[in-house]
């Protein structure tokens, strides 16, 4: 297709969609008014599915099918970044030497890299009743987890990292997100249907399949997160052009 075709499409395309977004917009109540549709629907909605959290019965329930969509990206964002950073035919990879760490730094990341996973993991299991969830807690398990890289060095870093283990759990997590969709269409005859018991509000194991979807983000997120920043990093510290030696490592002094 030509540059100037492209342009055609485009702007076609951008006419259509700047008139629905208008038209759209128009409807909107006004700004200040105490009337609110969308939040009143969302609230009871929250309410009548036993998720005391409303933004997770939004995510998890009531557009559940968005969600999935979301959750697709990042999995293909991983799954691309993945295959661009592999290694090529004129790089090699270079086995890198231990890091000299400050002790301060040291003890400082040993403290808080349990205090920062059982953070994270307090975020993901508590989604469906206080702020957070699987997309906030999978970062933090994520990022946590790098705690090992700022107080020991990148050794360290890969022996707590098993990413063939997170690589499957990525992909079953995101399946899984699919999986409960299915099921929901099959029991109920609707896509990404709430079909399981909605317990007790306000109790942890309530909000029916939004907890078992929340997990399934977490899971997905956490694992694509690792995997992501592990592709960057060995190009960082361990891949160098072919025929070219090592870089000297240098002291992390902070």
């Amino acid at each position: 297709m030509s540059r100037t075709a492209r342009l055609w499409l485009f702007g076609a395309a951008a006419v259509v969609i700047a008139a629905c977004f208008a038209a759209a917009c128009s409807g909107l109540p006004s700004f200040g008014t105490t009337t609110h549709p969308y939040g009143e629907r969302a609230v009871a909605a929250a309410l009548r599915q036993h998720t005391a959290n409303a933004v997770s019965s939004v995510n998890f329930d009531l557009r559940a099918f968005d969600t999935l969509g979301e959750e697709s990206i990042l999995f293909a964002s991983v799954l691309g970044a993945t295959m661009l950073l592999r290694l090529a035919r004129d790089e090699r990879k270079n086995v890198p030497g231990p890091e000299r760490v400050l002790p301060s730094t040291r003890l400082f990341g040993a403290l808080l890299l349990p205090v920062t996973l059982l953070v994270g993991v307090y975020i993901v299991a508590h989604g469906q009743l206080s702020p957070g969830g699987g997309f906030q807690g999978g970062v933090v398990l994520a990022t946590g987890l790098h705690l090992a890289y700022v107080a020991a060095d990148y050794l360290v870093l890969k022996q707590v990292r098993p990413l063939e283990v997170l690589d499957i759990a990525d992909a079953l997590a995101a399946g899984a997100f699919t999986a409960l969709g299915v099921a929901g269409l099959i029991v109920s005859g609707a896509f990404l249907h709430n079909f399981l018991p909605l317990g007790t509000f306000n109790q942890l194991s309530s909000g029916g399949l939004v907890p078992v979807i929340n997990a399934a983000v977490g899971i997905e997120v956490g694992s694509g997160v690792i995997v992501l920043l592990a592709g960057f990093l060995d190009q960082a510290v361990e891949i160098s052009e072919a025929g070219r030696g090592p870089a000297a490592p240098d002291a992390k002094d902070a």
